[in-house]
């Protein structure tokens, strides 16, 4: 027990000795004499001096990349304004290139127009044209079937009339076009009949009549020449041939059905002959008139003149009886339709397109 408080005070005594002196430097000592407050103020100042340098290295920072920028943003401005001064020069230049073009627009839209307005009126004056060259064949249609009665040239004018509207390509022609159609189509039922061929026929008659021989004159020559024969034969053959005449007329045989012709003077073998062309114009007219009658009539005429009257065992009496024979049995009546529809139609066309054109 003893030995333990002795060892307890021995410690007692160890912790009531003083402790070794320290040295501390300056800045120890002078932050050891500082209270809280100050030591406060000293933190506070040292960080605000921290975060002032180090704003003010941002500052710098900042200020050298904004001079930077600007000098970056200086040089594109350079820039910029070159190409705002290219691109607004390039403005200026297709401004007048615009103003060109819209001024040569505008003068080819006036020329159009102009073009437009002239191909109207030459389409319409060619219309006219057409319509009025339709009519003018129409009415020559309608004068050869009625007049002349030539079916064919008819039929002909038609045709190039229907072809003429057929080139103006128009839709409201087709009505038109199909009263001519069904116009053509009488014609080309009709018989055929070829009065060109009839009518030629007639006029080669017509001079042949003036050099056809006369059977008179024939007989004539025949007895006229007998006298030279009977000189050159020898005196026994004109003894024979005397006693045959002799024994001729003791019997004679007539064709007691037809007349003796008559002896006709110079002028009036010349009046026969003009009467017989006479004839043969009644026949032409009649033809054109398609008088059939009339036509037989005087075709008949015509033909028992030249049997009576001329020489037709050859030459052209030979050929005159033949054309005569063929005309004769020619047949000429046709009943003729009316195709005057045609004509009154395009008429009243042309007359419509006249009031509207007003």
């Amino acid at each position: 027990m003893n030995d333990i408080a002795s060892k307890q005070e021995a410690a007692n005594m160890g912790s009531n000795a003083l402790p070794p002196p320290v040295h501390k430097n300056p800045l120890s000592r002078a932050i050891s004499h500082l209270n809280l407050t100050q030591l406060t103020l000293i933190v506070l100042v040292i960080i605000f001096v921290w975060q002032w340098l180090d704003g003010k290295q941002q500052l710098n920072q900042m200020q050298q990349i904004l001079a930077q920028r600007l000098s970056e943003m200086d040089g594109n401005s350079k820039a910029s304004q070159t190409l705002s001064l290219q691109s607004q020069e390039l403005v200026r230049e297709l401004g007048g290139k615009l103003s060109v073009l819209e001024s040569r627009y505008a003068e080819t839209q006036g020329q159009r127009i102009a073009l437009e307005t002239l191909y109207e009126d030459l389409s319409s004056n060619r219309d006219q044209m057409v319509l009025a060259e339709v009519e003018q064949l129409l009415l020559i249609a309608g004068q050869q079937l009625q007049l002349a009665g030539n079916v064919k040239a008819a039929l002909l004018a038609m045709q190039q009339a229907d072809n003429r509207l057929n080139r103006l390509d128009r839709a409201a022609l087709g009505g038109l076009r199909r009263v001519i159609n069904n116009d053509m189509n009488k014609l080309r039922a009709l018989p055929d009949v070829d009065v060109s061929a009839i009518n030629a026929r007639l006029d080669s008659l017509i001079p042949i009549v003036s050099r056809l021989p006369l059977l008179q004159d024939i007989r004539a020559t025949q007895i006229s020449i007998s006298p030279a024969t009977a000189a050159a034969d020898s005196t026994w053959q004109t003894f024979l041939r005397e006693i045959w005449n002799e024994v001729k007329t003791l019997v004679r045989i007539e064709n007691t059905h037809q007349s003796e012709m008559p002896l006709l003077s110079p002028s009036q073998t010349f009046f026969l002959r003009e009467n017989l062309k006479l004839r043969l114009l009644s026949a032409r007219l009649a033809l054109l008139t398609r008088d059939e009658t009339s036509f037989r009539h005087d075709i008949k005429t015509a033909q028992e003149w030249v049997k009576l009257y001329f020489d037709t065992r050859a030459g052209e009496g030979a050929q005159a009886v033949n054309t005569l024979q063929k005309l004769n049995a020619s047949s000429i009546k046709i009943d003729l339709p009316d195709v005057s529809g045609s004509l009154e139609a395009v008429r009243h066309y042309r007359a419509s397109r006249e009031k509207v054109a007003r």
